[in-house]
């Protein structure tokens, strides 16, 4: 391990912000581009030597393996991270089209798809997950830690940060009999406890429910956001989003544009999102 990858691990262990996979996942993305870095030939001796130039090399190296915009992001946000706790954040540009990349929320593919009645996975656990991503737009890991006893607050479903992403805490309104029907059908399978089985951890179950739904031919859970984010949008604002073949925010009336603007704020807050503009990705 060269000097930057274990200045970075010291400073991942003395910053512990966001859930445990969260702090996992950050800490080896920053050990692989302390790698990146060194087999670039920048041999930083301490986490706080990082220059705009690093920053410019690694995207440079990135695009150039062909890696995509959503990979890229991923990447930079680890690194906006590091340059956050070493006081040098001017370090990247607040704008990733200002390193030539593109935002994610350009794609004009519909990712959304909605939970059938067909669609069912044989272990019951993994399937009131499923259920509960479609009605609450749910990440994985939300829906697999949730522990349903506990989030329901009656007019609204309360997740706590050691659930959420970045360690989040956010409510999620419940609007629908539907939801009711699916939160009180995952307090009767697992009363106070999570919907990870006991005898499993949560790595383990988690391993086990990607493999089960590939096997189901699921291969975009997420999609299941979308569709929540869209079905929100039609409710607040009372025609579709552009992403579904709505209008678009620059030929709305002026009060359309509150409410779409208003709309996407609710949508990103549910969603568990800290930027509004994130909404355009599933949106449009």
């Amino acid at each position: 391990m060269n000097d930057l990858a274990l200045a970075l691990t010291r400073l991942c262990r003395h910053n512990r912000d966001g859930s445990r996979a969260t702090q996992a996942n950050r800490l080896r993305g920053l050990k692989a581009l302390a790698n990146d870095l060194h087999r670039l030939g920048y041999k930083l001796p301490r986490a706080d030597s990082l220059k705009p130039k690093h920053v410019t090399a690694l995207v440079t190296d990135w695009q150039g393996r062909g890696l995509s915009p959503a990979t890229l992001k991923n990447r930079l946000g680890w690194v906006r991270w590091w340059a956050e706790k070493v006081n040098k954040a001017s370090v990247v540009p607040r704008a990733n089209a200002d390193l030539g990349i593109d935002p994610r929320g350009a794609a004009a593919v519909n990712r959304a798809w909605q939970l059938s009645n067909d669609t069912q996975l044989a272990d019951p656990h993994m399937q009131t997950s499923l259920e509960l991503m479609a009605a609450f737009g749910l990440r994985l890991e939300e829906a697999l830690k949730l522990r349903p006893h506990d989030a329901d607050d009656g007019h609204v479903l309360r997740l706590q940060g050691s659930w959420t992403k970045g360690g989040r805490p956010r409510d999620v309104p419940i609007r629908t009999e539907h939801q009711r029907a699916v939160l009180a059908k995952a307090q009767t399978l697992v009363g106070r406890n999570s919907l990870i089985p006991t005898e499993r951890s949560y790595i383990q179950h988690r391993k086990a429910f990607e493999y089960q739904s590939l096997k189901a031919g699921l291969a975009n859970l997420h999609g299941l956001r979308h569709a929540y984010a869209q079905t929100r949008y039609v409710e607040l604002t009372g025609w579709i989003c552009p992403r579904q073949g709505g209008p678009l925010p620059k030929g709305m009336t002026s009060n359309q544009q509150r409410l779409d603007r208003h709309a996407r704020l609710v949508i990103a807050a549910e969603l568990g999102h800290g930027r509004v503009s994130i909404t355009a990705t599933y949106l449009g």
